[in-house]
């Protein structure tokens, strides 16, 4: 999870690479049987198609098999029935370098960094990731992308989340959630810029990445409420972020209360 501080001293340091595997190994069997066995013809013979990929376009090129993992391209791709040649798809609202992550989890079943198990500390970390006190697997490569429109920088990890509940990859998003609770070192102002975003990008029914964010500001509520860009913030409104984390906060208080009552019953 995130560290309490976000100062940036606490942004990851030299890469080490000690004894690790790699995360979910069964997610890219699972993809890889996929495209062993579709349901006509091979895994990476079948017809390529083309994504032109943000408002100045940047050309990608993929698999059909492959892009059809995703529900979303497997219904784009259903009506068009040219030649494998002239088979494309625009999409100019997407982020190149984030459809970049996206095709290399299609392709590979995680995207850079990746999600490793550290077998001699028993834990996950990220690829090319060391924490401050040499542990490792704390922070990334830069965690942020700065996105058109939005004001600033956001959490990739985030946009990766959003992404994948778009094209329907369930996986991905339990995967960039994982990866983005081992960052460290996230200012208020992006984590903040970052849960706007997710609130945005998500169907209300979301309860994986919008309870990430509202449990890491109430973990970490004490550098919040000293920080002058949350009240900036809440003063401005206009998202549902606020209301949420209020009733986040109530049950947090209830739930104190009803421990405090267990030993010595009293009211509030």
């Amino acid at each position: 999870m995130f560290k309490r501080s976000f100062a940036s001293k606490d942004r990851a340091g030299k890469a080490v690479r000690p004894s690790k595997r790699s995360f979910r190994d069964h997610t890219k069997l699972k993809l890889q049987q996929k495209l062993d066995s579709p349901p006509i013809g091979s895994t990476l013979t079948s017809p390529i198609v083309t994504l032109l990929v943000g408002c100045e376009p940047r050309v990608f090129a993929a698999h059909e098999d492959v892009l059809s993992l995703s529900p979303f391209f497997a219904a784009a791709l259903k009506g068009q029935f040219f030649e494998s040649t002239s088979k494309r798809i625009a999409l100019p609202d997407e982020e190149p370098e984030i459809f970049s992550c996206v095709l290399e989890y299609l392709y590979k079943g995680d995207y850079y960094p990746r999600l490793l198990f550290n077998k001699r500390r028993a834990s996950f970390e990220l690829e090319d990731a060391q924490d401050p006190q040499n542990f490792g697997g704390c922070g990334s490569i830069e965690p942020t992308i700065n996105m058109p429109g939005v004001g600033g920088a956001l959490l990739k990890d985030t946009i990766i989340y959003c992404t994948a509940e778009k094209y329907g990859l369930d996986e991905l998003k339990r995967l960039a959630l994982r990866k983005q609770g081992l960052q460290s070192g996230i200012t208020v102002d992006v984590i903040l810029r970052s849960a706007r975003f997710a609130y945005d990008n998500t169907p209300d029914s979301d309860s994986k990445l919008r309870a990430h964010y509202l449990a890491l500001i109430i973990r970490s509520r004490k550098t919040f409420k000293r920080s002058g860009t949350m009240q900036m913030e809440m003063e401005i409104g206009g998202s549902k972020l606020f209301f949420d984390l209020f009733v986040a906060l109530c049950n947090h208080v209830d739930d104190i209360v009803d421990i405090g009552n267990n030993r010595s019953p009293k009211t509030i």
